[in-house]
């Protein structure tokens, strides 16, 4: 069974740090693009930060670029989101996704597995 396991949220002050895990089972972790997704309430889920297969290559959207940061283990099935300097409109659902094959994947469309997500809640 193809699954993704999301840990780490929770509630943080503006200014703070939280590192999301994103642990994968039932697939052959380094041959997917993984990607991580937030969705603030009443708004559409968006991209947040990818990451190639052999961790080569990440993009960002702009809002986190120099605060947020992606890696993988692909020893451990792991993709990591480490946050830096919170603020508050970071408050989200973040997912974690994974795309078969390659290329830098920033649309929803493009993933094939999704995570059930975890709650970070930033507090001004």
């Amino acid at each position: 069974q193809v699954q993704l396991v999301e840990s780490g949220g929770g509630l943080v002050q503006a200014g703070g740090s939280l590192r999301l895990s994103c642990a994968a089972s039932g697939l052959t972790f380094g041959t997917y693009v993984m990607g991580w997704f937030r969705q603030a309430p009443g708004k559409e889920r968006e991209f947040v930060a990818v990451i190639s297969r052999n961790a080569y290559s990440t993009d960002y959207t702009d809002s986190v670029k120099g605060r947020f940061t992606i890696s993988r283990d692909n020893a451990k099935n792991t993709v990591y989101l480490q946050m830096n300097s919170l603020k508050s409109e970071d408050t989200a659902v973040y997912y974690c996704a994974a795309k078969r094959g390659y290329g830098s994947a920033t649309r929803i469309s493009e993933y094939d597995v999704w995570g059930q997500g975890t709650q970070v809640t930033v507090s001004s």
